[in-house]
Protein backbone atom coordinates (compact mmCIF):
# COMPACT_ATOMS: atom_id res chain seq x y z
CA UNK A 1 0.00 0.00 0.00
CA UNK A 2 1.37 3.40 -0.96
CA UNK A 3 2.07 5.77 1.90
CA UNK A 4 -0.30 8.69 2.04
CA UNK A 5 1.32 12.11 2.14
CA UNK A 6 1.14 14.14 5.31
CA UNK A 7 -1.48 16.88 5.54
CA UNK A 8 -0.30 20.24 4.31
CA UNK A 9 -0.66 21.82 7.73
CA UNK A 10 1.84 19.26 9.10
CA UNK A 11 4.32 19.20 6.22
CA UNK A 12 4.58 22.87 5.33
CA UNK A 13 3.32 24.65 8.43
CA UNK A 14 6.24 23.91 10.72
CA UNK A 15 7.93 27.22 9.98
CA UNK A 16 4.66 29.11 10.51
CA UNK A 17 4.07 27.36 13.81
CA UNK A 18 7.61 28.15 14.92
CA UNK A 19 7.16 31.80 14.01
CA UNK A 20 3.83 31.84 15.85
CA UNK A 21 5.41 30.41 18.98
CA UNK A 22 8.23 32.93 18.75
CA UNK A 23 5.75 35.83 18.41
CA UNK A 24 3.71 34.52 21.34
CA UNK A 25 6.83 34.21 23.47
CA UNK A 26 7.92 37.74 22.55
CA UNK A 27 4.47 39.15 23.35
CA UNK A 28 4.47 37.35 26.70
CA UNK A 29 7.89 38.76 27.58
CA UNK A 30 6.79 42.28 26.62
CA UNK A 31 3.59 41.96 28.66
CA UNK A 32 5.59 40.72 31.64
CA UNK A 33 7.86 43.77 31.43
CA UNK A 34 4.91 46.18 31.21
CA UNK A 35 2.90 44.52 33.97
CA UNK A 36 5.87 43.95 36.26
CA UNK A 37 4.76 46.60 38.88
CA UNK A 38 1.27 45.10 39.07
CA UNK A 39 2.69 41.59 39.38
CA UNK A 40 5.04 42.79 42.11
CA UNK A 41 2.21 44.41 44.10
CA UNK A 42 -0.03 41.40 43.59
CA UNK A 43 2.66 39.07 44.91
CA UNK A 44 3.15 41.38 47.88
CA UNK A 45 -0.60 41.49 48.68
CA UNK A 46 -0.69 37.72 48.55
CA UNK A 47 2.23 37.48 50.95
CA UNK A 48 0.67 40.06 53.30
CA UNK A 49 -2.65 38.21 53.25
CA UNK A 50 -0.90 34.92 54.03
CA UNK A 51 0.97 36.57 56.88
CA UNK A 52 -2.32 38.00 58.22
CA UNK A 53 -3.98 34.60 58.14
CA UNK A 54 -1.08 33.04 60.00
CA UNK A 55 -1.21 35.84 62.59
CA UNK A 56 -4.96 35.42 63.04
CA UNK A 57 -4.64 31.65 63.37
CA UNK A 58 -2.00 32.11 66.05
CA UNK A 59 -4.10 34.58 68.10
CA UNK A 60 -5.87 33.01 71.14
CA UNK A 61 -9.65 32.98 70.97
CA UNK A 62 -10.07 35.19 74.05
CA UNK A 63 -8.06 37.95 72.34
CA UNK A 64 -9.75 37.89 68.94
CA UNK A 65 -12.66 40.12 70.06
CA UNK A 66 -10.48 42.99 71.33
CA UNK A 67 -8.32 42.63 68.21
CA UNK A 68 -11.35 43.02 65.96
CA UNK A 69 -12.52 46.06 67.96
CA UNK A 70 -9.06 47.66 67.68
CA UNK A 71 -8.98 47.05 63.95
CA UNK A 72 -12.43 48.51 63.39
CA UNK A 73 -11.43 51.59 65.41
CA UNK A 74 -8.34 52.11 63.25
CA UNK A 75 -10.42 51.80 60.07
CA UNK A 76 -12.92 54.37 61.40
CA UNK A 77 -10.16 56.82 62.33
CA UNK A 78 -8.55 56.48 58.93
CA UNK A 79 -11.90 57.05 57.21
CA UNK A 80 -12.54 60.25 59.20
CA UNK A 81 -9.07 61.76 58.75
CA UNK A 82 -8.72 64.01 55.65
CA UNK A 83 -7.14 62.05 52.80
CA UNK A 84 -7.01 59.08 55.15
CA UNK A 85 -8.23 56.40 52.68
CA UNK A 86 -5.80 57.64 50.01
CA UNK A 87 -2.85 57.59 52.41
CA UNK A 88 -3.88 54.15 53.66
CA UNK A 89 -4.05 52.85 50.08
CA UNK A 90 -0.60 54.29 49.27
CA UNK A 91 0.83 52.76 52.44
CA UNK A 92 -0.71 49.38 51.61
CA UNK A 93 0.68 49.44 48.05
CA UNK A 94 4.15 50.40 49.32
CA UNK A 95 4.08 47.62 51.89
CA UNK A 96 2.93 45.15 49.21
CA UNK A 97 5.70 46.24 46.83
CA UNK A 98 8.29 45.85 49.57
CA UNK A 99 6.97 42.44 50.55
CA UNK A 100 6.79 41.25 46.92
CA UNK A 101 10.33 42.23 45.93
CA UNK A 102 12.76 39.61 44.63
CA UNK A 103 14.58 38.24 47.65
CA UNK A 104 16.94 35.88 45.88
CA UNK A 105 20.33 36.06 47.59
CA UNK A 106 22.97 37.75 45.43
CA UNK A 107 26.08 35.82 44.55
CA UNK A 108 28.69 36.32 47.21
CA UNK A 109 31.61 35.06 45.13
CA UNK A 110 32.93 31.94 43.47
CA UNK A 111 32.00 28.55 44.86
CA UNK A 112 34.31 25.91 46.24
CA UNK A 113 35.20 24.40 42.84
CA UNK A 114 35.73 27.85 41.31
CA UNK A 115 37.88 28.96 44.26
CA UNK A 116 39.97 25.83 43.87
CA UNK A 117 40.48 26.62 40.17
CA UNK A 118 41.51 30.20 40.97
CA UNK A 119 43.88 28.95 43.66
CA UNK A 120 45.52 26.56 41.19
CA UNK A 121 45.92 29.37 38.67
CA UNK A 122 47.39 31.62 41.37
CA UNK A 123 49.97 29.01 42.36
CA UNK A 124 50.94 28.52 38.69
CA UNK A 125 51.61 32.26 38.31
CA UNK A 126 53.79 32.54 41.44
CA UNK A 127 57.13 31.67 39.70
CA UNK A 128 56.52 34.37 37.08
CA UNK A 129 55.15 37.18 39.28
CA UNK A 130 57.35 36.85 42.38
CA UNK A 131 60.93 37.40 43.47
CA UNK A 132 62.79 36.67 46.68
CA UNK A 133 63.69 40.36 47.22
CA UNK A 134 60.03 41.47 47.42
CA UNK A 135 59.19 42.25 51.11
CA UNK A 136 55.43 42.07 50.51
CA UNK A 137 54.89 39.77 47.54
CA UNK A 138 51.56 39.88 45.76
CA UNK A 139 52.17 36.33 44.54
CA UNK A 140 53.61 33.81 47.02
CA UNK A 141 53.29 30.07 47.52
CA UNK A 142 50.46 29.44 49.95
CA UNK A 143 49.16 33.00 49.57
CA UNK A 144 45.63 34.16 48.91
CA UNK A 145 44.35 34.78 45.39
CA UNK A 146 41.84 37.47 46.53
CA UNK A 147 44.51 40.19 46.41
CA UNK A 148 45.58 39.39 42.84
CA UNK A 149 42.33 38.30 41.14
CA UNK A 150 39.08 40.21 40.79
CA UNK A 151 36.11 40.57 38.44
CA UNK A 152 36.03 36.86 37.70
CA UNK A 153 33.25 35.07 35.82
CA UNK A 154 32.68 31.41 35.02
CA UNK A 155 30.63 29.41 32.54
CA UNK A 156 28.28 26.50 33.22
CA UNK A 157 31.19 24.07 33.35
CA UNK A 158 33.05 26.12 35.95
CA UNK A 159 35.74 27.37 33.55
CA UNK A 160 36.96 30.95 33.66
CA UNK A 161 35.41 33.32 31.10
CA UNK A 162 36.64 36.65 32.51
CA UNK A 163 39.41 37.52 34.96
CA UNK A 164 41.17 40.70 36.10
CA UNK A 165 44.74 40.11 37.30
CA UNK A 166 47.03 42.45 39.23
CA UNK A 167 50.74 41.81 38.92
CA UNK A 168 53.81 43.46 40.54
CA UNK A 169 55.40 46.48 38.91
CA UNK A 170 58.76 44.78 38.45
CA UNK A 171 57.37 42.22 36.02
CA UNK A 172 58.84 42.79 32.54
CA UNK A 173 55.55 43.36 30.75
CA UNK A 174 57.30 45.43 28.08
CA UNK A 175 58.96 42.32 26.65
CA UNK A 176 56.96 40.26 24.17
CA UNK A 177 58.54 37.00 25.37
CA UNK A 178 57.47 37.62 28.98
CA UNK A 179 53.91 38.40 27.95
CA UNK A 180 53.81 35.35 25.68
CA UNK A 181 54.79 33.04 28.58
CA UNK A 182 52.00 34.40 30.78
CA UNK A 183 49.44 34.13 27.97
CA UNK A 184 50.45 30.54 27.21
CA UNK A 185 50.13 29.61 30.90
CA UNK A 186 46.71 31.23 31.27
CA UNK A 187 45.54 29.54 28.07
CA UNK A 188 46.59 26.12 29.38
CA UNK A 189 45.25 26.53 32.92
CA UNK A 190 41.95 28.22 32.01
CA UNK A 191 40.92 25.59 29.46
CA UNK A 192 41.97 24.91 25.89
CA UNK A 193 39.69 24.88 22.89
CA UNK A 194 38.58 28.51 23.30
CA UNK A 195 39.86 31.88 22.07
CA UNK A 196 41.23 34.22 24.73
CA UNK A 197 41.81 37.95 24.47
CA UNK A 198 44.61 39.35 26.64
CA UNK A 199 44.58 43.10 27.33
CA UNK A 200 47.73 44.40 29.00
CA UNK A 201 47.75 47.69 30.93
CA UNK A 202 51.45 48.32 31.48
CA UNK A 203 50.81 51.64 33.23
CA UNK A 204 48.46 50.19 35.82
CA UNK A 205 50.06 46.71 36.05
CA UNK A 206 46.80 45.03 35.07
CA UNK A 207 45.98 42.11 32.80
CA UNK A 208 42.45 41.33 31.63
CA UNK A 209 41.61 37.84 30.35
CA UNK A 210 38.42 37.47 28.30
CA UNK A 211 37.00 34.45 26.48
CA UNK A 212 35.79 35.44 23.00
CA UNK A 213 32.75 34.00 21.30
CA UNK A 214 33.33 32.32 17.92
CA UNK A 215 32.93 34.58 14.90
CA UNK A 216 29.90 33.87 12.67
CA UNK A 217 31.00 31.57 9.84
CA UNK A 218 27.60 31.16 8.19
CA UNK A 219 27.17 34.66 6.73
CA UNK A 220 27.17 34.40 2.94
CA UNK A 221 28.12 37.04 0.39
CA UNK A 222 25.31 39.56 -0.05
CA UNK A 223 24.79 43.23 -0.98
CA UNK A 224 26.36 44.96 2.01
CA UNK A 225 25.23 48.44 3.03
CA UNK A 226 28.44 50.29 2.18
CA UNK A 227 29.46 53.39 0.23
CA UNK A 228 31.54 53.34 -2.97
CA UNK A 229 35.15 52.94 -1.97
CA UNK A 230 34.29 50.76 1.04
CA UNK A 231 34.95 47.02 0.93
CA UNK A 232 33.88 44.54 3.59
CA UNK A 233 36.78 42.18 4.24
CA UNK A 234 34.87 40.23 6.86
CA UNK A 235 33.44 40.41 10.35
CA UNK A 236 35.10 40.84 13.73
CA UNK A 237 34.35 41.47 17.42
CA UNK A 238 31.95 44.19 18.52
CA UNK A 239 34.55 45.71 20.85
CA UNK A 240 37.06 46.18 18.00
CA UNK A 241 35.07 48.52 15.73
CA UNK A 242 32.41 51.19 16.18
CA UNK A 243 30.17 50.20 13.30
CA UNK A 244 27.72 47.42 12.54
CA UNK A 245 26.18 46.21 9.29
CA UNK A 246 22.75 44.65 8.82
CA UNK A 247 23.21 41.21 7.27
CA UNK A 248 21.28 37.97 6.94
CA UNK A 249 22.63 34.73 8.32
CA UNK A 250 20.41 32.29 6.50
CA UNK A 251 16.97 33.86 6.93
CA UNK A 252 17.77 35.47 10.27
CA UNK A 253 18.63 39.22 10.14
CA UNK A 254 21.27 40.49 12.53
CA UNK A 255 23.77 43.31 12.99
CA UNK A 256 27.45 42.37 12.93
CA UNK A 257 30.62 44.49 13.26
CA UNK A 258 32.58 44.55 9.98
CA UNK A 259 36.19 45.15 9.00
CA UNK A 260 35.91 47.93 6.39
CA UNK A 261 38.77 48.55 3.95
CA UNK A 262 38.61 51.96 2.26
CA UNK A 263 40.22 52.53 -1.13
CA UNK A 264 40.51 55.51 -3.46
CA UNK A 265 42.62 58.68 -3.71
CA UNK A 266 42.27 59.47 0.02
CA UNK A 267 43.02 55.98 1.25
CA UNK A 268 46.08 55.42 3.41
CA UNK A 269 46.08 51.68 2.60
CA UNK A 270 45.34 51.58 -1.15
CA UNK A 271 46.44 47.98 -1.81
CA UNK A 272 45.93 44.66 -0.03
CA UNK A 273 48.02 41.54 0.58
CA UNK A 274 46.24 38.36 1.72
CA UNK A 275 48.31 35.38 2.88
CA UNK A 276 47.16 31.93 3.94
CA UNK A 277 47.56 28.21 3.71
CA UNK A 278 45.96 26.04 0.99
CA UNK A 279 42.23 25.93 1.67
CA UNK A 280 42.34 28.83 4.13
CA UNK A 281 40.02 31.06 2.09
CA UNK A 282 42.26 33.52 0.21
CA UNK A 283 40.42 32.79 -3.06
CA UNK A 284 37.14 33.24 -1.20
CA UNK A 285 38.32 36.67 -0.07
CA UNK A 286 39.26 37.65 -3.64
CA UNK A 287 35.84 36.54 -4.95
CA UNK A 288 34.12 38.55 -2.23
CA UNK A 289 36.16 41.65 -3.11
CA UNK A 290 35.48 41.18 -6.84
CA UNK A 291 31.71 40.92 -6.35
CA UNK A 292 31.65 44.03 -4.17
CA UNK A 293 33.77 45.95 -6.69
CA UNK A 294 31.48 44.97 -9.58
CA UNK A 295 28.41 45.94 -7.56
CA UNK A 296 29.79 49.48 -7.13
CA UNK A 297 30.49 49.86 -10.86
CA UNK A 298 34.17 49.00 -10.89
CA UNK A 299 36.22 47.06 -13.45
CA UNK A 300 37.93 43.83 -12.44
CA UNK A 301 41.00 42.15 -13.91
CA UNK A 302 41.82 38.70 -12.51
CA UNK A 303 45.13 36.84 -12.76
CA UNK A 304 44.91 33.30 -11.42
CA UNK A 305 48.20 31.53 -10.86
CA UNK A 306 46.91 28.28 -9.41
CA UNK A 307 45.05 27.27 -12.57
CA UNK A 308 42.22 25.72 -10.57
CA UNK A 309 39.47 27.71 -12.29
CA UNK A 310 38.21 29.31 -9.09
CA UNK A 311 37.44 32.54 -10.98
CA UNK A 312 35.97 31.07 -14.16
CA UNK A 313 32.55 32.29 -12.99
CA UNK A 314 33.70 35.89 -13.64
CA UNK A 315 34.80 35.37 -17.26
CA UNK A 316 32.62 37.19 -19.76
CA UNK A 317 30.71 39.10 -17.06
CA UNK A 318 29.88 42.78 -17.29
CA UNK A 319 32.73 44.82 -15.80
CA UNK A 320 35.30 41.99 -15.93
CA UNK A 321 38.18 42.94 -18.20
CA UNK A 322 39.86 39.54 -18.32
CA UNK A 323 40.47 36.35 -16.36
CA UNK A 324 43.94 34.92 -17.07
CA UNK A 325 45.73 31.81 -15.83
CA UNK A 326 48.76 31.53 -18.16
CA UNK A 327 52.12 33.32 -17.91
CA UNK A 328 51.73 34.92 -21.36
CA UNK A 329 48.20 36.08 -20.66
CA UNK A 330 49.16 37.37 -17.21
CA UNK A 331 52.07 39.32 -18.69
CA UNK A 332 49.80 40.82 -21.35
CA UNK A 333 47.02 41.94 -19.01
CA UNK A 334 49.45 43.33 -16.43
CA UNK A 335 51.23 45.28 -19.19
CA UNK A 336 47.85 46.67 -20.18
CA UNK A 337 47.13 47.53 -16.54
CA UNK A 338 50.41 49.44 -16.29
CA UNK A 339 49.64 51.31 -19.51
CA UNK A 340 46.10 52.04 -18.35
CA UNK A 341 47.44 53.45 -15.08
CA UNK A 342 49.83 55.67 -17.02
CA UNK A 343 47.04 56.82 -19.35
CA UNK A 344 44.86 57.72 -16.39
CA UNK A 345 47.70 59.69 -14.84
CA UNK A 346 48.20 61.66 -18.06
CA UNK A 347 44.50 62.38 -18.53
CA UNK A 348 44.14 63.48 -14.92
CA UNK A 349 47.19 65.72 -15.14
CA UNK A 350 45.92 67.35 -18.35
CA UNK A 351 42.48 67.98 -16.88
CA UNK A 352 43.95 69.64 -13.80
CA UNK A 353 46.27 71.81 -15.91
CA UNK A 354 43.29 73.04 -17.93
CA UNK A 355 41.13 73.57 -14.85
CA UNK A 356 38.63 70.91 -15.94
CA UNK A 357 37.03 68.02 -14.13
CA UNK A 358 38.69 64.65 -14.12
CA UNK A 359 37.47 62.48 -17.04
CA UNK A 360 34.83 59.94 -16.13
CA UNK A 361 36.79 56.94 -17.44
CA UNK A 362 39.70 57.75 -15.10
CA UNK A 363 37.40 57.78 -12.06
CA UNK A 364 35.95 54.34 -12.60
CA UNK A 365 37.70 52.00 -10.13
CA UNK A 366 39.97 49.37 -11.65
CA UNK A 367 40.70 46.33 -9.50
CA UNK A 368 43.68 44.08 -10.26
CA UNK A 369 43.24 40.78 -8.40
CA UNK A 370 46.12 38.31 -8.39
CA UNK A 371 45.70 34.85 -6.86
CA UNK A 372 49.01 33.02 -6.25
CA UNK A 373 51.05 35.05 -8.78
CA UNK A 374 54.29 33.35 -7.64
CA UNK A 375 53.29 30.26 -9.66
CA UNK A 376 53.15 32.32 -12.86
CA UNK A 377 56.46 33.98 -11.99
CA UNK A 378 58.06 30.55 -11.57
CA UNK A 379 56.64 29.32 -14.88
CA UNK A 380 57.77 32.49 -16.65
CA UNK A 381 61.31 32.07 -15.27
CA UNK A 382 61.36 28.45 -16.45
CA UNK A 383 60.30 29.53 -19.96
CA UNK A 384 62.75 32.44 -20.02
CA UNK A 385 59.93 35.01 -20.16
CA UNK A 386 59.78 38.30 -18.21
CA UNK A 387 58.38 38.18 -14.69
CA UNK A 388 54.69 39.27 -14.79
CA UNK A 389 54.98 40.71 -11.27
CA UNK A 390 57.42 43.32 -12.55
CA UNK A 391 54.50 45.00 -14.33
CA UNK A 392 52.89 45.78 -10.95
CA UNK A 393 55.36 48.57 -10.21
CA UNK A 394 53.28 51.32 -11.84
CA UNK A 395 49.83 50.28 -10.47
CA UNK A 396 51.25 49.83 -6.98
CA UNK A 397 53.13 53.13 -6.92
CA UNK A 398 50.66 55.38 -8.70
CA UNK A 399 47.36 53.53 -8.70
CA UNK A 400 45.91 55.24 -5.62
CA UNK A 401 45.63 58.60 -7.39
CA UNK A 402 43.68 57.22 -10.37
CA UNK A 403 41.42 54.66 -8.59
CA UNK A 404 43.55 51.60 -9.39
CA UNK A 405 43.65 49.00 -6.60
CA UNK A 406 45.85 45.90 -6.43
CA UNK A 407 44.97 42.85 -4.33
CA UNK A 408 47.51 40.01 -4.07
CA UNK A 409 46.73 36.62 -2.49
CA UNK A 410 49.62 34.24 -1.81
CA UNK A 411 50.52 31.22 0.32
CA UNK A 412 52.90 31.40 3.27
CA UNK A 413 55.33 29.03 1.57
CA UNK A 414 55.86 31.31 -1.45
CA UNK A 415 56.11 34.75 0.14
CA UNK A 416 59.81 35.05 -0.71
CA UNK A 417 58.88 35.11 -4.43
CA UNK A 418 56.97 38.40 -4.07
CA UNK A 419 58.99 41.44 -5.09
CA UNK A 420 59.74 44.44 -2.89
CA UNK A 421 57.07 46.63 -4.50
CA UNK A 422 54.32 44.31 -3.28
CA UNK A 423 55.63 44.36 0.29
CA UNK A 424 56.16 48.13 0.32
CA UNK A 425 52.81 49.24 -1.10
CA UNK A 426 50.36 46.67 0.33
CA UNK A 427 49.83 48.19 3.77
CA UNK A 428 46.48 46.46 4.29
CA UNK A 429 47.23 42.89 5.30
CA UNK A 430 45.17 39.74 5.92
CA UNK A 431 46.44 36.41 7.28
CA UNK A 432 44.03 33.46 7.00
CA UNK A 433 44.04 29.88 8.17
CA UNK A 434 45.96 27.99 10.84
CA UNK A 435 49.34 29.67 11.26
CA UNK A 436 51.87 30.19 14.02
CA UNK A 437 51.89 33.50 15.85
CA UNK A 438 55.29 34.35 14.36
CA UNK A 439 54.00 33.77 10.81
CA UNK A 440 51.07 36.08 11.45
CA UNK A 441 53.40 38.68 12.97
CA UNK A 442 55.70 38.54 9.93
CA UNK A 443 52.77 39.38 7.64
CA UNK A 444 50.82 41.86 9.77
CA UNK A 445 53.74 43.45 11.60
CA UNK A 446 52.21 42.65 15.02
CA UNK A 447 51.31 39.35 16.68
CA UNK A 448 47.62 38.70 17.39
CA UNK A 449 46.36 39.47 20.89
CA UNK A 450 44.21 36.34 20.93
CA UNK A 451 44.99 32.66 21.14
CA UNK A 452 44.40 30.57 18.00
CA UNK A 453 40.98 28.89 17.77
CA UNK A 454 40.64 25.14 18.18
CA UNK A 455 38.78 24.86 14.87
CA UNK A 456 39.74 27.15 11.98
CA UNK A 457 36.98 27.37 9.34
CA UNK A 458 37.67 28.63 5.84
CA UNK A 459 38.07 32.39 5.79
CA UNK A 460 39.06 32.66 9.46
CA UNK A 461 42.12 34.71 10.34
CA UNK A 462 43.36 38.18 11.23
CA UNK A 463 43.43 41.56 9.49
CA UNK A 464 45.37 44.77 10.01
CA UNK A 465 44.84 47.98 8.06
CA UNK A 466 48.00 50.07 7.97
CA UNK A 467 49.23 50.93 11.45
CA UNK A 468 45.93 50.02 13.10
CA UNK A 469 45.27 47.18 15.54
CA UNK A 470 45.03 43.51 14.65
CA UNK A 471 41.42 42.34 14.25
CA UNK A 472 40.00 38.87 14.24
CA UNK A 473 38.44 38.25 10.83
CA UNK A 474 35.86 35.93 9.31
CA UNK A 475 35.48 36.33 5.54
CA UNK A 476 31.92 36.06 4.14
CA UNK A 477 31.23 32.66 2.61
CA UNK A 478 31.78 33.24 -1.13
CA UNK A 479 32.34 29.83 -2.76
CA UNK A 480 32.88 29.14 -6.44
CA UNK A 481 29.33 28.88 -7.87
CA UNK A 482 30.48 25.86 -9.92
CA UNK A 483 31.59 23.98 -6.78
CA UNK A 484 28.93 21.39 -6.04
CA UNK A 485 30.49 20.56 -2.66
CA UNK A 486 29.67 24.01 -1.24
CA UNK A 487 26.54 24.83 0.73
CA UNK A 488 23.56 25.34 -1.63
CA UNK A 489 22.47 28.53 0.15
CA UNK A 490 25.95 30.04 -0.25
CA UNK A 491 26.09 29.00 -3.91
CA UNK A 492 22.76 30.66 -4.61
CA UNK A 493 23.87 33.84 -2.84
CA UNK A 494 26.96 34.08 -5.06
CA UNK A 495 24.97 33.40 -8.24
CA UNK A 496 22.58 36.23 -7.40
CA UNK A 497 25.51 38.65 -7.06
CA UNK A 498 27.18 37.77 -10.35
CA UNK A 499 26.69 40.40 -13.09
CA UNK A 500 25.04 39.49 -16.36
CA UNK A 501 27.14 37.96 -19.09
CA UNK A 502 28.27 40.20 -21.92
CA UNK A 503 28.92 37.16 -24.13
CA UNK A 504 26.84 33.97 -24.29
CA UNK A 505 28.15 31.08 -22.25
CA UNK A 506 30.01 28.50 -24.32
CA UNK A 507 31.70 25.18 -23.62
CA UNK A 508 35.13 25.28 -22.11
CA UNK A 509 37.81 25.07 -24.81
CA UNK A 510 41.22 26.46 -25.71
CA UNK A 511 41.70 30.11 -24.72
CA UNK A 512 41.10 32.73 -27.36
CA UNK A 513 42.51 36.21 -27.68
CA UNK A 514 40.57 39.21 -26.52
CA UNK A 515 41.45 42.62 -27.91
CA UNK A 516 41.18 45.11 -25.03
CA UNK A 517 39.88 48.32 -26.61
CA UNK A 518 41.33 51.69 -25.62
CA UNK A 519 39.05 54.18 -23.88
CA UNK A 520 36.52 56.08 -25.98
CA UNK A 521 38.43 59.34 -25.59
CA UNK A 522 41.39 57.92 -27.56
CA UNK A 523 39.40 56.22 -30.33
CA UNK A 524 39.23 57.93 -33.70
CA UNK A 525 42.36 60.07 -33.31
CA UNK A 526 46.09 59.49 -33.43
CA UNK A 527 47.84 59.56 -30.04
CA UNK A 528 50.52 62.14 -29.51
CA UNK A 529 53.94 61.49 -28.07
CA UNK A 530 52.82 61.82 -24.44
CA UNK A 531 50.02 59.28 -24.65
CA UNK A 532 50.27 55.62 -23.82
CA UNK A 533 50.08 53.28 -26.86
CA UNK A 534 47.13 51.01 -27.41
CA UNK A 535 46.89 47.90 -25.28
CA UNK A 536 48.34 44.61 -26.51
CA UNK A 537 46.21 41.63 -27.31
CA UNK A 538 45.15 39.89 -24.12
CA UNK A 539 44.26 36.20 -24.13
CA UNK A 540 40.86 35.78 -22.58
CA UNK A 541 39.98 32.63 -20.73
CA UNK A 542 36.78 30.87 -21.68
CA UNK A 543 34.28 30.84 -18.86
Amino acid sequence: MARRPLPRILSSGTASLARGRELARTAADSATDVLHPLLLIGRGLRLLAAAGRRKWAGTPKDRRGPALFLGATCVLVVALVPYGPLLALITLMAAAAWAGRDRKPAGTGPGDAESERLGSLYEALVPYFSTSEDPDPLFAHGGSWERAFSDCAFDEEGRITRLHIRYPAYFTDGEAASRARIEALLHAKSGRGREYLFTWDEEGNRLDLTVLAPLPAGIAAQPFVTSPGETVLGFTDAASVRRTLPVKEGEQPRDVPPVIWRTGPRSTEPHLLAVGQPGSGTSTLLRSIALQALRHGGEVLVVEGGGSGDFACLAGRAGVRAVECTPAGALAVLEWAAQETGRRLIETHRAREEGLGVPEDTRRPLWILLDRPSVLAHLAAAEGSPDPLAQLQVPLRHGRTVHVTVVVAEHFDHLELLNDAVWQHTRARVALGAAAAQQVADVLGLPPHTTPPAHVPAGRGYARLGAGPVHRLQVPATPDPYDDAAHPVHLQAVRELLPARETPERPVGPPKTLQVQPPAQLQGRAPDATEVPDAPEVPAEAP
